[in-house]
């Protein structure tokens, strides 16, 4: 039996040209948006602002150094503890500063005795001057009444001689009263007992004492936390010892190094925005640009980069910006010293200068908790001065 042939015509194939001409008109559609949506992000927002990871926490490292030596006794405070300013954070002891200073007072209260014995000796010089010289008219007028009786014939010129020789003596007495006179005036001219050159020098010597004393104490510059305490009890330290820190976290500030090709458009003043590691983006500060260096880092480190060899590779450089921080948030989010951070910088407001123009008008961080140390020297020196003055009417006068 014969197979029976098909004749029928095949389908004809779908035409995908067209489908594929549109999609690739999307695409094409597609990367043109993108292109152009890229640039104008990069036009508007992308070309001003900076961003650098390489932005790290920064502060004060006060660090507490004796100024005399001494065995430690106490110390009062450890790592991490919070100390306020004024507050002692070690203790020597006091033995031989304590001995040092009673022999200065009494070195003081020794040479005001000695300097009113001056004045005192300048009044008595006075008198005596007056009573040489009242002896000097008396002779005189003695010499005047023989001279007049001789020339009469009523004496023998030998009484006139003897009246000329006293003349003579009592003159002598009186220039020597007021050389005497002169010589003890030069000691004290011009001058109070407080203001004598010899109790200024004892002062001087007492109120060294006084603070080789006071520094036997060793109290916090300023309000921060402790850091870095190497000291042990019983230690003998010397002068310029470092024993701890104190570091006020409500003062930190971010250096980022910025690259040298992200700095041309970046001015003291703009803000920032800066998120730390600690907290993540969740948390983010609110910043100004406080400085820009005035060298790269490399520049200013230990080993600097010598370019000039065969072997030389530029490699981009990188310079430290100084961000301030507002204290409001380093309250309620406080960072720590040596910190990561992500710092990005507006650069839209270009009226700051690349560099600071002025110089500074005043301390940028200043303690006054040594300042009663010499208030209390002045006082206790003006006390003895007082009480070893007769009434205290010479150191008056």
């Amino acid at each position: 039996m014969a197979t029976p042939v098909d004749t029928s015509t095949p389908a004809p194939e779908p035409d995908n040209s067209g489908k594929r001409k549109a999609w690739l008109l999307a695409l094409l559609l597609i990367l043109i948006l993108a292109g152009a949506g890229t640039w104008a992000w990069y036009s508007l927002v992308g070309r001003w602002h900076e961003s650098t990871d390489d932005a790290y926490v920064n502060g004060n490292v006060v660090e507490i150094t004796p100024l005399v030596s001494g065995t430690v006794t106490s110390i009062g405070a450890d790592d991490g503890d919070l100390v306020h300013a004024g507050q002692v954070l070690l203790r020597f002891d006091p033995a031989d500063s304590e001995v040092a200073l009673q022999a200065a007072e009494a070195k003081l209260a020794r040479t005001v005795r000695q300097v009113r014995g001056l004045y005192s000796n300048v009044d008595s010089l006075k008198a005596q001057l007056q009573t040489r010289q009242a002896e000097l008219q008396k002779a005189q007028q003695d010499y005047n009444r023989r001279k007049v009786l001789a020339d009469s014939g009523a004496i023998a010129a030998e009484e006139v001689a003897h009246s000329r020789d006293d003349l003579t003596v009592a003159q002598a007495a009186v220039n020597s009263a007021r050389q005497q006179l002169n010589t003890s005036s030069a000691l004290v001219d011009d001058t109070v007992v407080s203001s004598h050159p010899e109790v200024m020098a004892a002062a001087a010597d007492l109120r060294q004492a006084y603070l080789d004393h006071a520094r036997t104490t060793l109290v916090a510059p300023v309000t921060g936390y402790v850091a870095k305490r190497t000291v042990q009890l019983g230690q003998r330290l010397q002068p310029g010892t470092a024993t701890m820190a104190v570091i006020p976290l409500d003062e930190v500030w971010v250096d980022a190094n910025f690259k040298e090709t992200q700095l041309r458009d970046m001015r003291i003043g703009q803000p920032v925005e800066i998120t730390a590691d600690l907290y993540g983006s969740e948390v983010t500060y609110s910043g100004t640009v406080d400085s820009l260096g005035a060298g790269t880092g490399s520049a200013f480190a230990l080993l600097p980069a010598q370019n000039a060899t065969g072997n030389w590779i530029k490699i981009v450089q990188r310079v430290p910006v100084r961000i301030h921080l507002a204290p409001e948030q380093l309250k309620s989010h406080p960072l720590r010293i040596g910190l990561s951070t992500v710092a990005e910088v507006d650069l839209h407001d270009q009226s700051g200068p690349a560099l600071a123009q002025q110089p500074p008008q005043q301390a940028s961080y200043t303690t006054e908790v040594y300042d009663r140390q010499l208030v209390e020297a002045d006082d206790l020196i003006a006390r003895l001065i007082h009480e070893n003055s007769a009434t205290g009417k010479t150191a008056q006068r």
